[in-house]
């Protein structure tokens, strides 16, 4: 389950990839054990390789700021293989994602949800 401080060091791990791989994050929504995150990238890259470089930064994060982590996780491993990735064109609706990421979480616990916006 995502606590406080894993939501915080994914957050911190994906702040400087605009610079480094033009691929610009948005909104970042936390679930309970999953993460939704929007951005924007080039077209040199595919959604495959952007969730790649997302996992792997955020992973390494991870594991330097909570370490006790490891413990809880099957094989070792922050993430998973699979990924869900659906686009916007120039006739989608931003603002529809957007109100999409923030409206996940428990029912009975909204608080779960975590927005960051960069």
């Amino acid at each position: 389950m995502l606590n406080k401080k894993v939501e915080g060091a994914i957050a911190e791990g994906l702040k400087g990839l605009k610079e480094r791989y033009a691929i610009e994050i948005s909104t970042i929504g936390f679930d309970q054990n999953h993460v939704h995150i929007m951005c924007r990238f080039l077209p040199k890259y595919s959604g495959g390789q952007v969730i790649k470089i997302i996992k792997s930064i955020s992973g390494k994060r991870v594991f330097e700021n909570a370490p006790e982590i490891k413990e809880e996780l099957w094989g070792g491993e922050f993430w998973t293989d699979g990924y869900y990735i659906a686009t916007i064109s120039g006739k989608g609706n931003k603002e529809v994602i957007e109100k999409y990421i923030r409206s996940q979480g428990r029912e009975k616990d909204i608080e779960q949800l975590r927005l960051f916006e960069f």
